[in-house]
Parts: structure tokens; sequence; C-alpha cells
């Protein structure tokens, strides 16, 4: 097979979750643990950093790998979904894993699949075993490893990490893992391990309980992220005192203010396994992108008028896209927005409320099997009062939303991360 068959394999073979949605999702860990043991148990031959979250976790991860690979490791990091390539879902210091090594493992999985019609994986559950024997392969001194959803069931959870880093807790994926934040954040607690310690980014009373009796069940020492003054910037993040001296990140905006507290947290437990000098702290939050090439978190992607895009796509991500457009003094300011069919939009909806007659809402249509209509989007919307322009493909949507707002307007376009992977480069 090429590396094309390969992938066509991947996508139209096993249960995909951007195809089918929950239908894909596989709860239990018997399947990973068999295609682990198949593998070798390839994860078992480095440490490892997991981290989940609703909210953050591939920012998170992203800033870690470039903070580890700042400090001279050999750093893999697996996140999930793509946006363009499948490959970037694998990396070894920002490198996409290559195409050989994807049709080399897919063909040992078919051949082993039929001796052994027990190793029948989902994408996810199979894409995870490859990349921990890429991983192993490359003789990484770390990898980052991010869960796919949830994390007790998850199928990364089969790791025993260094570290295990949880974001935040908000409303997505409640059919699976249960309506509540307290639902949910039992799930993500799942991935704390005995003697493990845990840092928790963010939290109130309800989460923050969860994650403390579960540490303390399991003995897993728990670090709370502590706060850490900083400055959102036109082109930065401004994080003027820190333990590691005053640092400038690249990733920009107030959700990245959250996420730095959670990565200083976690570097000052890691420091007692890796050495991880103060300037490299610095080098890895000035340049995530470049190190890792993480894209679509406030990622600014044309200027005149100023163009960001993000894969904002539930309540939480949504709470700091609005806290953001407002902030933004330009002016006109234009909303590109595009999600899938199986989303629950009505929190998004209610914040998108509190904007709406500060900006001119587009309709779009994410090119991919489980993509809502735009006509369906803005039906859902005017029934809550919120109207825009109906633009089925997200290109032309950004290109009459650009000339609307003018060399000094704002354009965001947000929502499914299947609607970022529709844009055209600018």
């Amino acid at each position: 097979m090429n590396y094309n068959q390969v992938i066509d394999l991947l996508y139209n073979s096993l249960p995909v979750f951007q195809n089918i949605g929950p239908g894909a999702y596989k709860p239990g860990l018997d399947t990973s643990h068999r295609l682990d043991d198949m593998a070798g148990n390839p994860h078992r031959r480095y440490p490892t950093i997991h981290i989940a979250g609703t909210n953050g976790k591939g920012s998170t991860a992203h800033t870690l790998a470039a903070i580890l690979q700042s400090a001279g490791y050999k750093t893999g990091l697996y996140t999930s979904p793509h946006i363009y390539d499948f490959r970037e879902r694998i990396r070894v210091n920002g490198e996409k894993i290559a195409e050989e090594a994807v049709v080399d493992f897919v063909e040992r999985w078919v051949k082993a699949s039929k001796e052994r019609p027990e190793l029948s994986p989902s994408f996810f559950e199979l894409t995870s075993t490859m990349a921990f024997e890429y991983f192993a392969r490359c003789n990484v001194d770390v990898a980052v490893i991010e869960t796919g959803l949830g994390g007790r069931l998850d199928s990364t959870n089969i790791i025993s990490p260094v570290l295990s880093v949880i974001t935040n807790i908000s409303l997505d994926h409640t059919s699976l893992l249960g309506d509540t934040t307290e639902e949910i954040a039992r799930e993500k607690a799942g991935i704390i391990k005995p003697g493990v310690p845990v840092v928790i980014g963010e939290w109130d009373d309800t989460t923050g309980k969860v994650f403390s009796e579960t540490a303390e069940r399991v003995g897993a020492p728990i670090h709370f992220s502590k706060h850490v003054d900083g400055t959102v910037e036109d082109d930065c993040n401004l994080y003027p005192s820190t333990p590691y001296g005053p640092v400038r990140g690249e990733l920009r905006g107030g959700c990245q203010l959250l996420n730095a507290s959670t990565v200083f947290t976690a570097v000052e437990v890691l420091r007692g396994r890796f050495d991880i000098p103060d300037s490299a702290v610095r080098e890895g939050m000035a340049d995530v992108t470049g190190l890792t090439h993480l894209f679509g978190r406030w990622s600014r992607i044309a200027d005149a008028p100023l163009t960001i895009c993000d894969t904002g796509h539930n309540q939480g991500g949504w709470e700091l896209l609005v806290k953001e457009v407002s902030r933004i003094s330009l002016s006109p300011k234009q909303l590109v927005i595009g999600f899938v069919a199986d989303k629950d939009l009505s929190h998004i909806f209610d914040l998108i409320d509190d904007i709406k007659d500060d900006v001119e809402l587009w309709f779009s249509t994410p090119s991919c099997p489980r993509g809502l209509k735009a006509s369906a989007l803005a039906e859902q919307a005017a029934s809550r009062g919120i109207h825009g322009t109906i633009v089925d493909d997200v290109n032309e949507a950004v290109r009459m939303a650009r000339t609307k707002a003018g060399e000094k307007g704002f354009v965001l376009v947000a929502g499914s991360n299947f609607l970022i992977a529709d844009l055209n480069k600018i």
C-alpha cells in the first residue's frame, strides 16, 4: 500500500469520530492493551506526560513540548484532531511522522489482524498505538500525550506517565462524558495515577473536590496551578514576573493566560525529573508554533484586515472567544462560524448573543460528513434572535467578510476543526 491508500483505509475501514461522531467512541481499554502488546508495549520505553481537559489541552501540550525541546530533549508529541494532514497528530521535535512510517505500521497491523480478529480498533485506538511505537523507534527522551476524549476510558490511558495534567472542565461531549461538570471531571480524573503528580489548571469548588478526592484515593501528589499575572498585547502575551523571569508568550489571548499558569506549574513539577533551565521556558513560550507547528488557536492568518482563526467549538472555548472579540478595538468586526451537526449549540448561541450587535455574522458548512449545513445553523441561530448571511463555502464567506471589514476591521473564523481545515491560505 502507498500512503494515500493507507489513509483511505484508516478513514473508511475504521470507526472515525470525525465521520460518525459518538458512534466511533469505544469506551474501555481492552483493545488498546491488545494493540499495545502487539507493538511490544512501546510507551514503556520513554517517560510520558499525559494531558486531559475540555479546553486548552492542545495549547498546553504544544507549549510543554516546545519547552522540553528548548531544554534539549528529543520530544514526541501526540495530539488530535489534525487540521490538514493526518501526520500532524504525531510529531518528534515538531516534525511530522514520515509517510513511510505510517504505511509500515498499518501494513503490520493489517497482517496481524488477519490472524487475530480481536485486534479490531477504532481509528483513535490504532493511531494512539502508532504514535507510541513511532516515539519508541525515534528514541525520544520524553513524549507529551494528549487525550482524545475524556480520560478514564480514553485510548491513551494505558500509559504510565511521570506527570498528569488536567487543564479545565466545561460542558462538551455530554452524551458520552456526562451532563454536569462533576460527571465530566470524574471522567477526566481517570488519568490520575497512583504516586504520579497531577497538575490542575482551572477548577471550581465542584471539580476541585473531584480532583482532590481522586488524588487522595490513589495517592497522587496534587498541584493546583499558581496564578501568574500577564497581559494580552497586540501580538503576544506578556508575563512580566514568573519563576522563570519575564516571559513573552507567542500564544496570545485571554485563554492563554490561563494555559500559561498551568504550564508554569507543570514545569515546576517536571524539574524534579528533567533539567529545564529558565531560558528553555522563555524560549519555548516565545516560539511554540515554530517549534511544534501548532495552528488553530487564535492563529493570525492575514492582516489588513486582521483575520484570526480558532478551533473554538464548545462552551468553554466560546466563553474565551467572546471575551477576545469584545477586547478587539478594530472595527467593523466580522464573525464566520460553522459546526458539526451533533453539537449542542445552545450555550454557544447564548454567548454569541452577547456580541451580536457588535459583529456581522456569516454561517458556513464544514466539509465533513458531520458538517452542519449553513442553512440549518442559520435557522437555529434565528430561533435565538441571531441573524447573519449564509455562505456555505468558508473561503467565500471569509473573502466577503474581509471585504466588509475593510483594511481597518477584524475577521474571526471560528468553530469546528473541520471548518478551519477548509481554509485556504489568504
